[in-house]
């Protein structure tokens, strides 16, 4: 079932929000703006985060992170912020693999559906818009985004091309976390938000190869991982380039010195400019240039 598409102005631009439909019949809410015509034009997805939110979430990135959109609707490209379910602690790692049956006619899960199980189902979904080219799909997802893109490809071949920006894996690659990590005694979840995980090579002594090897082995989709010089995080997301380029998958890579986590999606400043230094405008064109050659 489609729900009725509405639009609103933000940021001075009509931005179209939908409500798209995930395996277990909850919606998750996008929001797409798109180049003047009718298409069908390629698409990016954009991903940021652990997840939830909601409509409220939208509306803030289009107000106060609208910057990457005005770059891709500028370049020829429809786009659109994703919002999908919260991210479960270790989900991937403890639930396995989704299996579907039925019972009494209707549908049966062995778990719930992850959040990364969503954008499959939103990539499916835009492929159905009338403005879409269903062959040119692109998938960008920043910090557990990015690890979404990982988990994505691994077992989904519908994206044709991925970006795995700050790409925060260590659920995917199985990594064992050190003493800078430690357990939330109120909850009983892992806090890994002061992890420091800098050095590639203490990653890859800390993660589970094989099981990283097997999850890396279904990725078809080219794809190209961006680091941070200064992030607490950049020896996981060196390590998951150097991995894929060993399994000999279509990987590229570059690193960026900003102080922003999250650098390819400017923000709005307390002025209500936008702060993009030069790096930024960089690290978007090397991106746009990338999609370009996968998608145009």
């Amino acid at each position: 079932m489609k729900f009725p598409t509405v639009t609103e102005t933000i940021d001075g631009k009509d931005v179209e929000l939908m409500m798209v439909e995930t395996w277990d019949g909850l919606y998750a809410p996008i929001g797409v703006r798109k180049p003047e015509g009718d298409g069908p034009f390629p698409i990016v997805l954009l991903a940021s985060g652990n997840g939830g939110e909601g409509l409220d979430w939208l509306r803030d990135a289009f107000q106060n992170r609208g910057y990457i959109t005005d770059r891709l609707v500028s370049a020829g490209y429809a786009c659109a912020w994703l919002r999908y379910r919260t991210e479960v602690e270790l989900g991937y790692n403890n639930g396995g693999p989704l299996v579907r049956d039925v019972r009494q006619g209707r549908e049966l899960f062995n778990r719930s559906p992850l959040e990364y199980e969503d954008e499959i189902a939103i990539i499916d979904f835009v492929k159905t818009l009338d403005f879409v080219d269903p062959d040119r799909v692109g998938i960008v997802g920043m910090s557990h985004g990015g690890e979404m893109v990982m988990k994505i490809t691994s077992e989904y071949h519908g994206a044709a091309v991925g970006v795995a920006s700050e790409p925060a894996s260590h659920e995917y690659l199985w990594l064992t976390p050190d003493e800078t990590a430690h357990v939330n005694e109120e909850t009983g979840l892992r806090d890994i938000e002061s992890m420091m995980m800098t050095e590639t090579e203490k990653v890859r002594r800390r993660i589970d190869h094989d099981i990283a090897s097997k999850r890396i082995a279904g990725i078809d989709t080219p794809i190209l991982v961006m680091g941070r010089e200064t992030d607490e995080l950049q020896g996981i997301f060196r390590l998951n380039y150097e991995l894929l380029e060993e399994a000999g998958k279509d990987v590229e890579w570059v690193s960026y010195d900003h102080d922003l986590h999250g650098y390819l999606y400017p923000k709005r400043g307390a002025d209500g400019e936008y702060d993009v230094n030069e790096v930024q405008h960089e690290a978007i064109a090397f991106v746009i240039a990338y999609l370009d050659r996968h998608l145009k």
